[in-house]
């Protein structure tokens, strides 16, 4: 068998993307499926609450379209067939009349009769549709459903046991940086240099008897630390700019695309394609960033100017079978992915690398670990009042006053008519007991708690495109029609502060450079000095 046949288990469109009861279990391919396959946290928890279900159980296992589920569903449906029943997806029907919501109708009818624990594979949108348009007969399981799509998880009997893919987060953020234990576990497993590999075996045995590939100098190169590591940056920047979720059958057709497609894998994986994570990853080309040394690199290369030490790259390269590498743009992208490769990088090549640094992200994840590890201990509170003080407090200011620069620190911009504007002196600060009350699971958002003059505002979600934004205005920027949703949550927390100004006796009235303090006293007595 050829290597590339071998590897197209791997693309979406090949029949061994969703596991169905009908596979062919003698096929040859299927060895090679079973040996990708990884064991998640989720199938662990599914198999101890199928082994421990009672007769009157119904186990949900639920998520998206491409997650996983019937990867785990048909696999313990075939052993466990007699004692349990399995309704695999509940976006089929028994027959060609029947529609999916009545299908589900009938099996819990069938459930409520029978003396077996009921599994449903079941996608989110689907358990909506059922919760609103199920038969009445079933209307407790309605509510249950309704209940769980609510969060209201204290509010399920113990009856139903959900497994949902979104409680097991592909992503995580460690003292190393972002870890994907999946895609992780997926690449070293794929790239393992050991003929117990299947993969491995006949990339070796092609490499031995043909010399270097296109797919199998793809191939080597996936098999890299540092290529890995790059990789999985990118489909964290994904997850948290772009919002793209990272499900078990995309990840496998984006691999697939790198490997297989036209190109070096460099060049694959910023060409774009119909898989969901490149088209994504596709604006995060570092070939599109310009600085002063990513420039000189780029003229210095389409002039023909040699240098040494970028030769010495060069025949390294080819080594691993890059032989056909010609443009400036190629060359950035396979800079990009080697960052931190000790044996390729060089003095030539690194202070190009040292350009790729994504701080964004990286300040995200730190500010989002303080968050989440906050202990109320000094040491914390420092760390995090800084990015409060420094960041959060300092944009809301600049972005309040826009219309009134000279504003001291502490002073708010509340209302302006007739060229008059109305300003107070508010005490904006981090909320630490909120912030110590809190808990952080997902990873696509944080919130953050402020006390104006002692008193909490609602928690604010933090996003990577609203932090950005914030970094953005502190360093002068304006927003505009293009921010409007991040510029949404500022508005609503700006609201928040001006309600507690609203409550202040003292406030000023500012005109071209004159400035009035006024102080509200007794009895809807105003005294007015004047300032200058």
């Amino acid at each position: 068998m050829k290597f590339a046949q071998a590897l197209s288990i791997l693309s979406k469109s090949s029949p061994y993307a969703v596991s169905t009861e009908r596979e062919h279990y003698q096929d040859h391919l299927v060895g090679f499926k079973r040996y990708i396959y990884i064991t998640t946290d989720i199938e662990a928890d599914f198999k101890k609450a199928l082994l421990s279900a009672k007769s009157n159980q119904v186990i949900f296992l639920c998520g998206s379209s491409g997650d996983g589920k019937s990867e785990i569903l048909t696999q313990y449906s075939q052993k466990h067939k007699v004692t349990h029943d399995f309704h695999l997806d509940a976006t089929h029907s028994f027959n060609p009349s029947q529609t999916a919501i009545q299908a589900l109708d009938q099996r819990f009818t069938q459930f409520k009769q029978s003396h077996k624990p009921l599994v449903v594979g079941i996608n989110v949108g689907m358990l909506g549709n059922y919760a609103e348009e199920g038969s009445n007969e079933h209307s407790d399981i309605k509510k249950v459903l309704r209940d769980f799509l609510s969060r209201k998880r204290s509010a399920i009997p113990k009856q139903y046991v959900f497994l949902d893919f979104e409680d097991y987060p592909k992503f995580t953020f460690n003292a190393e940086g972002c870890a994907s234990d999946f895609a992780e576990k997926f690449l070293k497993r794929l790239t393992a240099q050991t003929l117990e590999n299947p993969f491995y075996a006949l990339y070796d045995k092609e490499l031995k008897s043909l010399g270097h590939t296109r797919l199998t100098a793809n191939y080597a190169l996936l098999s890299r630390p540092s290529v890995q590591e790059s990789l999985i940056g990118l489909l964290l920047k994904a997850r948290l700019i772009k919002d793209q979720f990272l499900t078990a059958r995309a990840l496998l057709d984006f691999i697939f695309q790198l490997l297989a497609a036209d190109g070096y894998l460099f060049d694959n994986l910023f060409a774009g394609s119909d898989n969901e994570l490149l088209s994504r990853i596709q604006g995060f080309d570092p070939s599109n960033l310009h600085t002063r040394t990513v420039d000189e690199f780029v003229l210095q290369h389409e002039l023909g100017i040699e240098d040494e030490r970028f030769n010495a790259f060069r025949s390294k390269i080819n080594e691993l079978g890059f032989y056909e590498v010609t443009k400036a743009t190629s060359f950035l992208r396979l800079f990009y992915l080697l960052r931190g490769d000790k044996e390729l990088s060089n003095e030539f090549v690194t202070p190009i690398q040292n350009e790729f640094t994504n701080n964004l992200v990286e300040t995200y994840a730190s500010v989002w670990m303080r968050h989440r590890d906050f202990d109320g201990s000094g040491k914390m509170r420092k760390l995090l009042g800084s990015f409060y003080k420094e960041t959060l407090i300092a944009a809301l200011h600049r972005y309040c006053n826009r219309h009134a620069p000279t504003l001291d620190k502490d002073e708010y911009l509340v209302s302006e008519l007739n060229g008059y504007k109305t300003a107070v002196s508010l005490e904006v600060k981090a909320d630490f007991s909120a912030i110590q009350n809190s808990t952080l699971e997902k990873i696509g958002t944080f919130n953050v708690y402020l006390k104006v003059d002692e008193q909490s505002l609602k928690p604010m979600p933090i996003s990577v495109k609203l932090l950005e934004l914030l970094v953005k205005i502190g360093q002068g920027y304006r927003p505009n029609k293009h921010d409007k949703n991040a510029v949404l949550l500022l508005d609503e927390a700006l609201e928040q502060m001006l309600t507690v100004a609203k409550q202040k006796e003292t406030f000023f009235i500012l005109k071209g450079d004159k400035r009035y303090k006024i102080v509200k006293e007794e009895s809807d007595y105003f005294e007015v000095s004047g300032m200058h």
